[in-house]
């Protein structure tokens, strides 16, 4: 079963679900508010994914602001990243949806089409 992982009150998590419902796409839906993803099912996406750690981060989120973590993340590893993520859904970019095969981290309509 598909995974959508969105804060409901974001206009791009929002957009991202209509898509998927015009184009048939089935899914569970989780607010990472409510639960946030686990270090290990963070550390999962990340390998399906292929992308850097760091593009799990919500780099325009007002707590990443606050924590500084612009300056703080690239001498940080990535056990330590995986654990920052864990603690705080606000943290993580959104929407995140999982398939079987693939991991897509924020809203690219481009990239979801492959969900077809």
């Amino acid at each position: 079963m598909n995974l959508f992982v969105c804060y409901p009150k974001c206009s791009t998590c929002k957009k991202a679900e209509n898509w998927l419902k015009e184009n048939g796409i089935s899914y569970k839906f989780r607010d990472i508010k409510l639960e946030n993803p686990t270090k290990e099912e963070l550390r999962e996406w990340n390998q399906k994914s292929g992308l850097e750690l760091k593009r799990f981060f919500n780099t325009s989120g007002m707590l990443y602001k606050e924590m500084k973590l612009k300056d703080r993340l690239p001498s940080m590893s990535d056990e330590e990243k995986l654990e920052l993520l864990a603690a705080d859904g606000m943290l993580v970019k959104r929407p995140i949806f999982v398939s079987k095969d693939q991991v897509f981290v924020g809203f690219r309509e481009k990239e979801w089409e492959a969900l077809k």
